[in-house]
């Protein structure tokens, strides 16, 4: 518990510790990257609802670039459909 109190504010909030770019892609602050938490950070926020935001425009990402097929996409994003569901 002692590490939870040392934790930044911002941990663990994706938004701040990946957000969106102007170029459509998500990247961590130069700030997150020389965070001692940022591994643990960016897992927690993965873990919450918006992390299967961020799985979804994988998923999108891949097929717009051909890397995986309709079927795929389809299957994919029913899972994480059904992942939202669940909170």
């Amino acid at each position: 518990m002692e590490q939870d109190q040392k934790r930044p504010d911002c941990f663990g909030i994706l938004d701040i510790v990946f957000p969106m770019r102007e170029h459509g892609l998500r990247a961590s602050p130069e700030t997150c990257i020389m965070c001692p938490h940022k591994t643990q950070c960016l897992r927690a926020a993965m873990e919450k609802p918006a992390g299967v935001t961020v799985r979804e425009e994988m998923v999108d990402r891949a097929y717009d670039s051909g890397t995986i097929n309709f079927l795929a996409r389809w299957s994919k994003r029913k899972y994480l459909h059904k992942m939202k569901k669940k909170g």
